[in-house]
């Protein structure tokens, strides 16, 4: 690799960082509270969108490959939500235990 692909690289790398936190930003909040937020809104939205497939296809007009897919999202979507929340738990746990 190269030293203008190396820059090239970084330099992508700040741009997308900087949007990703200009975009907290332009929420009101920022940093990992916020972030944190727009995911659990993220994995509420799934699983809304795996409901309305779901009554879609019960009702006659829905396919079943998107259901299952959405169904699928909204899991997966629930699994990491509770796997951070679990983490996070743990990390207070960790905390609290520690000597003063």
């Amino acid at each position: 690799m190269t030293l203008a692909a190396i820059h090239a690289t970084a330099s992508g790398a700040a741009r997308a960082y900087a949007q990703a936190t200009s975009g907290a930003a332009g929420q009101g909040a920022s940093g990992f509270g916020a972030t944190l937020q727009h995911a659990l809104e993220g994995a509420v939205e799934m699983g809304r969108q795996a409901d309305a497939k779901a009554a879609e296809a019960a009702s006659g007009g829905g396919n079943l490959t998107d259901v299952v897919a959405a169904v699928s999202k909204a899991e997966l979507a629930l699994q990491t939500t509770v796997a951070i929340r679990d983490r996070v738990v743990q990390a207070y746990q960790d905390i609290m235990r520690m000597p003063i």
